[in-house]
């Protein structure tokens, strides 16, 4: 069981790292000036190499860790409260990194419409999240 913890935190630090990236690579996206071509290119093959590479592998094996934690507690999971909250958390979470997934593709259709500071704060959503995760996993107020 603990190595399967141990796999699961190594895994959400990967998953987070690159929630906390990629945001900032659209800030420097959003940033460039029209005519950057090379710009534009660069920063397109780092944020589809970030999401496809590093962000889905990392939070597909925490989700698959989470999953195997649970099946391993057995049923007892099912009255834990604090529980619960975090994985509604996480289900926020993955919708994120979707809709970080389809701000990508934005980006490689010249599609985006938001400016760098609309990037700044949408940074931030993954932190806010973060510390919520963290409480409710290690303090288990309910």
């Amino acid at each position: 069981m603990l190595w399967l913890k141990a796999f699961h935190i190594i895994a959400m630090v990967t998953w987070f790292a690159a929630l906390f990236y990629l945001p900032r690579l659209f800030v420097y996206h959003a940033m460039l000036e029209p005519d950057d071509e090379r710009g534009d290119a660069r920063l397109h093959t780092m944020e589809r190499k970030l999401y496809r590479g590093i962000m889905t592998p990392g939070g597909v094996a925490t989700v698959a860790s989470g999953l195997a934690l649970m099946a391993a507690y057995g049923p007892a999971v099912a009255h834990w409260g604090w529980l619960h909250a975090k994985l509604v958390l996480v289900a926020a979470l993955i919708g994120y990194h979707i809709w970080c997934g389809r701000l990508v593709q934005a980006f490689a259709q010249g599609r985006n419409r938001r400016g760098h500071v609309w990037y700044r704060w949408f940074n931030e959503a993954p932190t806010l999240l973060l510390i919520g995760i963290i409480i409710l996993a290690v303090v288990r107020p309910f």
